[in-house]
């Protein structure tokens, strides 16, 4: 059995680095106001927003999805730009 995810576009990815890399994008104001979740409106950090995230599989999948989006607009953007 392979362990490969070739579809899965997250795979290899840590949860820290996509909470991580969508703040940096965002900022935790304009990240609170796409995914509506209180660990990025009220004293949000990376190690809260992760607790949190890893025993609440909805609101992953909503963090997962911004992230892969935001993916999609960056590559969307360097294709215009580059």
């Amino acid at each position: 059995m392979s362990l490969e995810q070739p579809k899965n576009k997250l795979h290899g990815i840590t949860l820290e680095r996509i909470v991580t890399e969508l703040f940096e994008h965002y900022g935790w104001d304009e990240l609170g106001l796409q995914v509506n979740i209180r660990c990025f409106q009220e004293d949000p950090s990376v190690s809260s927003s992760l607790k949190f995230l890893r025993r609440t599989p909805w609101a992953r999948e909503k963090v997962e999805s911004l992230y892969l989006f935001m993916l999609r607009e960056r590559a969307r953007r360097e294709r215009t730009n580059g």
